[in-house]
C-alpha cells in the first residue's frame, strides 16, 4: 500500500481519496462533462500517492513533492510539473509530452518508455513563500532510469543526466546544451539532431551510438566508452581466453607452482557478455572494463581490481571476498546476496583478516540488498542511493564514504565506524 490516509489525515496533508476525486473532477473537466473542474494543486505534498493510469492531461501541479508517488501510465500531457520533486517516483510509461517540468527533480526515478518529447526541461524553480525566486534549478535526471523513453525535441539546456540509464533513449532533436551525461548510459540511444553544445560527457557509455553529431558539437569523448576498445582488447593476449583461464586456475590450485596466474589489467572484457558462475579467484584486472557484463556467482575472492568498471554490471552472487577494489565502479551494478567478507588466516599462531577494500569506489545506485560486508572498507567511498537493505555491515568503515540516501533498513551495522551518527536501520 503506498500510503497510509489516517496517517496522512492527522498531519493535515491529502489523502489518497482526496486525490482520486480531483484526479475524477479532472477527467471530466477534459472530457468537457457537467461538474467538472481542472486539477489545480499548487505546492501539496503528494508523496507516496498513486496517480496510476489517471488522464491528468493540462493538470497544474507547479512545486508539488511527488516523491516515490506511483504516476505508471498516467498521462501528464501539456500538464504543469514546474518545480516538481519527482525523486525515486514510478514514471513507468507515463506521458508528458509538451510537458513543462522545468526545474523538476527526478533523481533515482523509474521513466522506462516515458514519453517526454518536447517537454520542457529547463531550469526553473519556485520561492519558499509563493512568488518566483531568481534562483532557478536545473532539471535533476541523476540516476534516473530512462531506458527507451522518449526524449525527442525536449529543451534540457544545463539538464543533469548524470549516471542515469539511457539506453535505447531517444533524444533526437533534443536541445542539451550544457548538459551533464557524466557516467550515463546511452547504449543505442537515437541522438539524430540533437545539440550537444557544452555538454559533459565524461565516462559517459555510448557504444551503439552514432558520434557524429555529439563529436561536431566539439564535446570531449575522452574517457567515454564507445564502441572501439577502451583499453586492450582480449585478441592482444599471447594465448586465447580460455587456455589462460586453465593456467590460471592451475596457478591457484598448486597455490604458484604450476600455471600462471591471469593479469587482465587495462582490458576491455564486454566482448564476453557473460562470465557467470566463472571461477577467477586471485585474479589481477587493474583498470579493466566489465560494463554491462553478467557475472552472476562469479567468483573473484582475494583479487586485485583496483580502478575495474562494473557499472550496471549483473553480480548477484558474486564472491569478492578479501578483493582489493579500490576506486572500482559498481554504479547501477545488480550487488544483491554478493559476498564482501574478509578471509582470514593464521600466522605464527594469530588469527588474522584481510578485508575487502572498496575504499574510493563509486557505488552510487547499487542494489546491495542481502550482501555481505562485514570489515569492508568503504572510505571515501561514493554509497549514494545505494539499496543496503538486510546486509551484513559489521565493522565496516564509512569513514568519509557520501551516503546520500543511501538504504540500510533491516542492515546489521554493530562496530560500524561512521563520520557522525550511525544510521537509521
Amino acid at each position: 500500500m503506498l500510503h497510509d490516509d489516517t496517517r496522512r489525515l492527522s498531519a493535515g496533508l491529502m489523502t489518497q481519496d482526496n486525490l482520486n476525486e480531483i484526479a475524477e473532477l479532472h477527467k471530466r473537466f477534459m472530457n468537457g462533462q457537467s461538474g467538472g473542474r481542472r486539477a489545480m494543486l499548487r505546492r501539496e505534498d503528494l508523496s507516496g500517492l498513486s496517480l496510476k493510469g489517471r488522464d491528468m492531461r493540462q493538470a497544474d501541479l507547479s512545486g508539488c513533492d511527488m516523491t516515490g508517488m506511483d504516476l505508471s501510465g498516467a498521462n501528464f500531457r501539456e500538464a504543469s510539473l514546474y518545480a516538481c520533486n519527482l525523486t525515486k517516483a514510478n514514471l513507468n510509461g507515463t506521458c508528458f509530452v509538451r510537458a513543462d517540468m522545468r526545474g523538476c527533480k527526478i533523481e533515482n526515478a523509474d521513466l522506462e518508455n516515458a514519453d517526454l518529447d518536447s517537454a520542457d526541461l529547463r531550469a526553473g524553480g519556485l520561492a519558499e513563500e509563493g512568488a518566483f525566486s531568481g534562483k532557478e534549478n536545473n532539471v535533476n535526471f541523476r540516476g534516473a532510469n530512462l531506458a527507451g523513453a522518449r526524449l525527442s525535441g525536449t529543451l534540457a539546456v544545463h539538464a543533469d543526466f548524470s549516471d542515469a540509464i539511457m539506453s535505447k533513449v531517444d533524444l533526437s532533436g533534443a536541445d542539451l546544451s550544457n548538459a551533464q551525461f557524466e557516467g550515463a548510459d546511452l547504449t543505442e540511444a537515437e541522438i539524430k539532431g540533437a545539440r550537444f553544445g557544452g555538454a559533459n560527457m565524461r565516462s559517459a557509455i555510448l557504444t551503439g551510438v552514432e558520434l557524429e553529431e555529439i563529436r561536431k558539437s566539439g564535446v570531449s569523448l575522452d574517457e567515454t566508452i564507445t564502441d572501439e576498445n577502451v583499453g586492450d582488447s582480449l585478441e592482444k593476449l599471447d594465448a586465447p581466453l580460455p587456455q589462460k583461464i586453465r593456467e590460471h586456475r592451475a596457478w591457484v590450485s598448486s597455490m604458484g607452482k604450476e600455471g600462471r596466474q591471469l593479469d587482465l589489467s587495462g582490458f576491455d572484457l564486454r566482448a564476453l557478455l557473460s562470465l557467470a558462475g566463472e571461477k577467477l579467484t586471485a585474479l589481477r584486472a587493474v583498470g579493466s572494463r566489465w560494463c554491462g557484463m553478467d557475472m552472476t556467482d562469479i567468483h573473484l575472492q582475494s583479487s586485485i581490481l583496483d580502478g575495474a568498471d562494473f557499472r550496471s554490471c549483473f553480480l548477484k552472487g558474486a564472491d569478492f571476498r578479501a578483493s582489493s577494489l579500490k576506486k572500482a565502479r559498481f554504479s547501477h551494478a545488480d550487488l544483491r546476496n554478493a559476498d564482501f567478507s574478509p578471509l582470514f588466516f593464521e600466522i605464527a599462531g594469530q588469527k588474522k583478516s584481510t578485508p575487502t577494500v572498496l575504499e574510493g569506489s563509486n557505488m552510487r545506485y547499487a542494489k546491495c540488498a542481502g550482501g555481505q560486508f562485514p570489515q569492508a572498507v568503504f572510505r571515501g567511498a561514493d554509497l549514494g542511493y545505494v539499496d543496503f537493505t538486510g546486509a551484513d555491515l559489521r565493522q565496516a568503515d564509512f569513514r568519509g564514504a557520501d551516503l546520500e540516501n543511501a538504504v540500510f533498513s533491516g542492515a546489521t551495522i554493530t562496530e560500524a565506524l561512521f563520520d557522525g551518527a550511525p544510521p537509521a536501520v
